[in-house]
């Protein structure tokens, strides 16, 4: 008989497990980015999960759907994940901010640090206006960050309950608990979301006028390298990292003398807008002492109440490129 699209696939169809397995990878890759915090470290659980279930695939009975089993299968990728180490963070949940004159710092291993995530890898293409929204807010940093306090049984609770919208008595039972247990834990997870929360950053609304008005005049600032048209988009509590650098600062004036100063190497740069974490985002490249291009940061923009509240300028680009597929040269720049 044909698969509907209300079926369920099962992995009694083996023709088509290949398909089916494809199908969850980007829903998979979202959940386990939200529990990660990493977008490699995604990546890695997300392949371990495919890997786990065509080695299980005959023990599998059907008393589930495809869904569920792969579900179960990266909530335990992910949970041997969390047990062997420390919760990732941004470097604001560190330190205090530092002076603009202030020592750099070593740069820290990306395990301690929130990463960056390409859309492509964790959020649907299309979907209702308003979910594609909802999705969206739940990969925006601060809002991972925060996810990251949560116990790990606490944090697949509240993913799997208010971000993917699944019924208590599935999530209970990919638990191996009960709903009054998976209810408890809910309850305990927003409490602590809720003591946390503040200032997330609006999701990228590419229709809204005012979003987009605002971006482009910090492109046009940046690439021009006007610093004082730059800082008069900044919201007054404004905070700038760059990791995997310790140091972060806060405010304009402070965003702002060092902009011009430690990192005037970055005038003449170029942007690109990328997808990252449902945010408004930028491929950087900065000219070097070679006269070529090569790349620098994935930005990321936090805005809140018509103007920009963050700036998030990601530096590992030996790792972050391929992860978003980026060329080595902005384009319409050939290679030397």
């Amino acid at each position: 008989m044909a698969r509907t699209l209300d079926d369920e696939p099962t992995l009694d169809d083996e023709p088509t497990l290949d398909v089916d397995l494809e199908e969850q990878r980007v829903a998979l890759t979202g959940y386990c980015y939200r529990m990660l915090g990493s977008g490699s470290e995604a990546e890695d659980a997300v392949q371990e999960t495919m890997l786990r279930a065509w080695r299980a695939q005959d023990a599998f009975e059907g008393r589930a759907s495809l869904r569920s089993w792969l579900f179960r299968i990266a909530t335990n990728v992910c949970f041997d994940s969390l047990a062997s180490r420390q919760r990732r963070a941004r470097p604001m949940d560190l330190r205090p901010s530092s002076l603009p004159a202030a020592p750099i710092g070593e740069a820290l291993a990306d395990s301690v640090w929130i990463g960056p995530v390409s859309d492509s890898r964790v959020l649907a293409e299309v979907g209702d206006p308003a979910d594609v929204i909802t999705a969206r807010e739940s990969v925006r940093l601060a809002f991972v960050a925060t996810l990251q306090l949560l116990p790990p049984r606490q944090r697949a609770v509240l993913v799997l309950r208010d971000v993917l919208c699944w019924p208590a008595a599935e999530v209970a039972e990919l638990l191996d608990s009960s709903v009054a247990s998976v209810t408890s834990a809910l309850q305990r997870a927003r409490a602590t979301l809720q003591e946390w929360s503040g200032d997330l950053g609006q999701p990228l609304r590419p229709a809204d006028p005012g979003q987009r008005e605002l971006l482009e005049r910090y492109v046009s600032a940046f690439v021009n390298y006007d610093i004082d048209a730059l800082v008069k988009l900044l919201r007054a509590d404004v905070v700038m990292s760059m990791p995997p650098l310790p140091l972060w600062l806060r405010g304009p004036d402070s965003v702002g003398d060092w902009l011009r100063r430690r990192g005037a190497a970055c005038a003449r740069s170029r942007m690109q807008p990328i997808g990252v974490n449902g945010m408004p985002g930028f491929a950087q490249w900065r000219l070097e002492t070679d006269g070529e291009y090569h790349p620098w940061a994935i930005q990321v923009v936090e805005i809140n109440d018509g103007a920009i509240s963050g700036l998030n300028f990601f530096l590992d680009v030996e790792r972050l490129w391929p992860l978003f597929g980026l060329p080595s040269r902005p384009p319409g720049e050939a290679l030397g």
